[in-house]
């Protein structure tokens, strides 16, 4: 097991802060909110760190809590700002903050290190410590997911309305939604920063918006354990399909079309369907008819 872990440690750790990187967007979505403003706090928090330990000369540890709170409070700042905005015109906003975040860092000068980035910001970072606080996010987000709150959650999102008339304050919701995309956003972007020790503006681009969309579509956009799929499968796909590497980017597609079009809930909802099926399976009530006809046939054999 020793020697597995080893051997792929690198894809392991992409796989939590593409986990991460994916929730930045998913928490918000269950909201009602239709965000990508996480994958700017990504940027932010990265070069925030970055900054830290190459300007500042300041530890792992203090460098990340700086990425974190920082893009938390510029995604919640955001979030004021264009509250009164929704679906589509919300989406492209987001967006739009996250090119503003790439033009800022290439314009940057010493503190972003302009076009060429940071290089050189080397956190002490191993895989069970990430894989610790992956797991705290894991469980925060499990408690939004589940009881009361995951109950005031989809409430907020299939109908603000009548959300409202209940006396949940959607709006707060939707404010803290954008504060928690930051401060998760930031933390992935922190974390694979000092795991790479560089960070550049083309690094916080649109890409990174496809690839967090094409892990929640895939896995499944109702919870966590979709994200979790859509990250292991993308992160590990190209190590399966190394034989086929011109065809990759058609194969992302192709799977991407397929999710969609077969499976609206992801391969979570797949998989939820058939365990739904099994525990019904033995539990149905029984069929008249059968049971007429298996008498029929003992009288028969008699």
């Amino acid at each position: 097991m020793s020697v597995w872990l080893d051997s792929n440690t690198v894809l392991l750790q992409q796989t939590l802060t593409t986990l991460l990187m994916a929730l930045s967007i998913q928490i918000p979505m269950r909201m009602g909110v239709f965000s990508f403003a996480g994958i700017g706090a990504f940027g932010i928090g990265g070069y925030a760190s970055a900054a830290a330990m190459i300007h500042l000369g300041w530890g792992t540890v203090p460098a990340i809590v700086l990425g974190v709170l920082l893009s938390g409070a510029v995604v919640y700042v955001l979030g004021l700002v264009i509250q009164r905005l929704n679906g589509l015109y919300l989406g492209m906003a987001t967006i739009a903050f996250t090119l503003i975040v790439a033009v800022v860092a290439v314009n940057g000068g010493d503190l972003t290190g302009g076009a060429s980035g940071l290089f050189g910001a080397l956190g002490d970072l191993t895989l069970g410590s990430i894989f610790l606080v992956v797991l705290v996010v894991v469980a925060l987000t499990q408690l939004t997911e589940s009881g009361s709150l995951g109950r005031r959650i989809d409430a907020v999102r299939e109908d603000p309305e009548l959300a409202n008339a209940m006396g949940i304050d959607v709006g707060r919701y939707r404010r803290l939604s954008f504060l928690a995309a930051g401060m998760v956003g930031g933390l992935s972007g922190a974390i694979t920063t000092l795991l790479r020790s560089t960070i550049t503006p083309e690094e916080v681009n649109f890409h990174l918006v496809v690839l967090a969309l094409t892990v929640i579509v895939v896995g499944g956009t109702g919870s966590w354990v979709g994200v979790l799929i859509g990250s292991v499968i993308f992160v590990w796909l190209p190590t399966w399909v190394s034989f086929v590497a011109e065809w990759e980017q058609f194969i992302y597609g192709a799977l991407v079309v397929l999710a969609a079009v077969l499976l609206p809930n992801g391969i979570l909802g797949v998989l939820r369907n058939l365990w739904h099926r099994l525990r019904t399976r033995d539990t149905r009530p029984p069929d008249p008819d059968e049971d007429a006809g298996r008498e029929l046939q003992e009288v028969a054999a008699s």
